[in-house]
């Protein structure tokens, strides 16, 4: 579908952004709720946008190929936001340094997807099999997605057990404390990693298990390795600044792997349908549009179910905290406070000039 032209420009667009990001991120600072929703309302803004004229210029078929991808791929990265929330806690890394962290994920992201990326596209185009073997890694994900919700598996990070990180110590030593933005310092004539690039690495390591799973999820959609490579792109360069966003409600959606689940293993038995049309003619595919509305479907009821089972905890949390209150309702702190205040006008009357 792409041009020469056409890729080029949008590899030299995702590059003028990242260089944006970059300069954005150049003084390390803690981000506020204002910008965080500025850049993320942007970074909707762009893809949609670019969605409408592919639309318009390609038609409808392409254009929801597009749509649909960019969904897929999206939700996919707010779970990727889950892994990173985790390693920058289990790291302590400071919040002024966090979205630096972020970016530089970001680009071995980027990085890593465009090698996958091209890699599924020259095996698509001479293995008709490899459908079936990107719907088996999918199910296979779906399945594992599935059993850690059951299980209730909160993804808790023991830094010291990251092999990225034992890698790393291995043959470098690290400085105890993070030295702002710098990656590596040199003490004692002796060049140190600061812990910095330590969890810049194990964000790097977990791309790979990020691109292995997305790659293929966005292939079930499109085989236009063009519309793939702009949906990751798009999905992944406003992950900085959703993250800030989402940081608070990330916690709220409890039910988020069951729908990416489900989403994993539609589109797993999506393609092996597509192979096995291949195959014999008489079995019937998904059309993209229905992959669309399954999709949407799936994120609305997971986003309600999340909110409505969370509403529950904080109405419980309220009513405990409520009940530390005295008989009138009043919470004991608030009738503490109000005694001491009483107390304090009292001695204060008593010391005025004239006082009796």
């Amino acid at each position: 579908m792409a041009t020469p032209m056409m890729w080029a420009l949008t590899i030299l667009a995702v590059i003028v952004l990242i260089v944006v990001d970059f300069l954005i991120t150049r003084r390390p600072h803690e981000v506020s709720m204002r910008e965080a929703l500025g850049w993320s309302a942007f970074y909707i803004a762009l893809p949609l946008a670019f969605g409408g004229w592919i639309w318009a210029t390609f038609g409808s078929s392409i254009g929801v190929q597009y749509l649909t991808g960019y969904l897929v791929e999206k939700s996919l990265s707010v779970d990727n936001l889950f892994v990173f929330m985790l390693l920058l806690s289990a790291f302590a890394v400071p919040a002024a340094l966090q979205q630096r962290v972020l970016l530089l994920g970001i680009v071995g992201a980027l990085v890593l997807r465009g090698v996958f990326i091209a890699v599924g596209a020259a095996v698509l185009a001479n293995l008709s099999w490899a459908f079936l073997l990107f719907g088996a890694i999918l199910l296979a994900t779906a399945v594992k997605i599935l059993r850690d919700q059951i299980k209730g598996d909160d993804h808790a990070i023991e830094v010291s057990e990251l092999r990225s990180v034992k890698l790393i110590r291995r043959f470098m030593p690290v400085t105890d404390d993070y030295r702002g933005p710098a990656l590596s310092v040199r003490e004692g004539g002796k060049r140190m990693l600061t812990p910095l690039a330590v969890v810049v690495v194990a964000i790097f390591a977990a791309d790979v298990v990020f691109a292995v799973d997305s790659v293929p999820a966005v292939y079930g959609i499109t085989s236009d390795p063009y519309l793939v490579f702009a949906t990751n792109a798009f999905a992944l360069l406003g992950l900085r600044a959703l993250y800030f966003v989402l940081q608070t409600a990330l916690s709220k959606l409890v039910h988020l792997g069951y729908g990416l689940a489900t989403i994993l293993a539609f589109i797993g038995v999506k393609l092996v349908l597509h192979w096995a049309h291949g195959i014999w003619a008489g079995v019937p595919e998904i059309p993209t549009v229905a992959s669309l509305g399954v999709i949407i479907a799936v994120l609305v009821i997971v986003t309600f179910t999340s909110l409505h089972a969370t509403r529950n905890d904080d109405e419980g949390k309220a009513t405990e905290h409520a009940a530390t209150g005295d008989a009138s309702g009043t919470p004991a702190v608030e009738a503490a406070d109000g005694e001491k205040s009483d107390q304090d006008r009292d001695e204060s009357s008593a010391t005025r000039p004239g006082a009796h």
